[in-house]
């Protein structure tokens, strides 16, 4: 399949009211408004295609730059690539959802994600520990350096308050990921995210909203999902 006639599957896919979500959270024109579960049939036909994606994320079309993280090849990519498509990437849905899940099934995913971390860049940020917890949910304990991580928990402590929104959710998500995946600091993260409290986002609109690491460490440990890892980061 060439890009063309991706981009017709697509549109032909779309739904007024996906769409209306999808915009509602910042996405904006050029989009169709394509289930992410629907975009399967496509795949089917492209297969993983690196070239293909590139194309596809160039179009700027969220539906397409989205299916372009489904189909691109992590490895084939560069730093250079990785940041190109993070300078494309607008809002969140596509920086923590697209770019840092296709990062995070990279060899140099740690390397990338931690100068996004240290960019001061809002979104970059967000990829950046969001990538940190799409690795931690799905590779083995012993790919990460305790004593990294164990910093890493520490810059959050002492950051997470003054961050930007996007980076809040992702630096509270964080400390989540640590504690329910990340079996050798579950104690320390959790200890961190009591610590740290509510979190507060969106002040700047008529209602703000807080969120609660430690709240939803314990439901995790309470359903026993400790040590949890998923078999795959991208669908």
């Amino acid at each position: 399949m060439n890009v063309e006639m991706v981009m017709r599957e697509l549109e032909a896919l779309g739904k007024e009211r996906t769409k209306k979500i999808y915009s509602s959270n910042g996405a904006h024109e050029p989009l169709f408004g394509v289930a992410t579960g629907a975009m399967k049939p496509i795949f089917k036909k492209t297969k993983i295609n690196q070239p293909l994606a590139e194309q596809l994320y160039a179009t700027g079309n969220y539906d397409a730059m989205y299916f372009a993280g489904i189909i691109a090849d992590p490895n084939a990519m560069t730093e250079a690539d990785f940041d190109r498509w993070m300078d494309a990437a607008y809002f969140y849905m596509l920086s923590d959802y697209v770019v840092a899940v296709t990062l995070a099934e990279a060899d140099i995913a740690q390397e990338v994600a931690d100068k996004w971390i240290a960019s001061g860049e809002e979104l970059r940020m967000s990829a950046g520990w969001s990538c940190y917890c799409w690795l931690l949910g799905s590779r083995p304990d012993d790919e990460f350096s305790e004593s990294k991580l164990a910093g890493m928990l520490e810059m959050v402590k002492n950051t997470i308050h003054d961050s930007p929104e996007r980076t809040k959710y992702a630096m509270n998500n964080f400390l989540y990921t640590v504690a329910v995946s990340y079996v050798p600091l579950h104690d320390k993260a959790c200890e961190t995210a009591r610590t740290v409290g509510a979190v507060e986002v969106n002040k700047d609109k008529a209602k703000s909203k807080l969120l609660h690491a430690y709240e939803n460490i314990q439901k995790a440990v309470d359903k026993g999902q400790v040590g949890f890892k998923r078999k795959h980061v991208r669908c």
